[in-house]
């Protein structure tokens, strides 16, 4: 793939990295090295993705592991290669009130909570969603009702 068609393949699906980074990272610096760590992964991830699945649910999948492998690697520094494309660095949207409410409420959900919830914000099925985090279909039901019950519950305090 070249450097045009992957810069406008993150351009197209910003609004998955910029989620995936506000819901696991608190501050702006952390979210933008987050951001800089899922563009390179998914750079080195794309040539041997298939298409057996949609493009955004291979971005999800590639994002959340990211996001939760950055934990366990901390204080490892990652080298990048000199091949990933320039100019990558797009800005995080600017959040009403009420989005960030939401966003504070989603951080103080476990890591796995936020990315079912995540998922299924962006009207992703009960099916993408278990491909994605490789749970089963009826548990993605069991566990959302759950989240939504615990959202509820911290929104109202």
């Amino acid at each position: 793939m070249n450097q045009e068609t992957f810069l406008g393949l993150l351009r197209q699906h910003e609004g998955i990295l910029h989620k995936i980074c506000r819901l696991y990272r608190d501050t702006p610096e952390d979210r933008e090295d987050l951001f800089q760590e899922i563009v390179y992964q998914l750079w080195k991830s794309y040539p041997s993705f298939q298409g057996q699945a949609k493009l955004s649910s291979w971005i999800y999948r590639i994002a959340l592991n990211t996001a939760l492998a950055s934990f366990r690697k901390k204080g490892l520094r990652v080298s990048y290669p000199d091949t990933l494309p320039d100019h990558v660095a797009i800005p995080a949207p600017v959040l009403t009130e009420q989005q960030e409410q939401l966003f504070l409420a989603l951080q103080q959900l476990s890591d796995a909570e936020k990315a079912i919830i995540t998922l299924y914000l962006e009207d992703l099925t009960y099916q993408e969603i278990a491909a994605i985090t490789g749970i089963d279909v009826n548990y993605v039901g069991v566990k959302l009702n759950r989240i939504k019950t615990k959202l509820k519950t911290i929104l109202k305090s």
